[in-house]
């Protein structure tokens, strides 16, 4: 493959992407930040419930081999 049609192949690629991304619905600002809260009380959620469930298995282990 030539350089030029490398170049050109290159050159569609970008042109393409740009076209692709004048067609997304991009969220509105407040929209971002209710979607940013959600994720981070989930990940909050997981990660305390996850820490409680260590917890108790970790007694548990720990009443079963003492």
């Amino acid at each position: 493959m030539s350089f030029l049609a490398r170049m050109k192949n290159t050159f569609s690629f970008f042109t393409d992407s740009w076209s692709e991304l004048k067609k997304v619905k991009w969220p509105s600002r407040k929209e971002l930040i209710s979607y940013t809260l959600v994720v981070l009380f989930t990940v909050a959620f997981v990660t305390i419930y996850f820490y409680v469930l260590d917890l108790g298995i970790s007694e548990l282990l720990r009443l079963i081999f003492k």
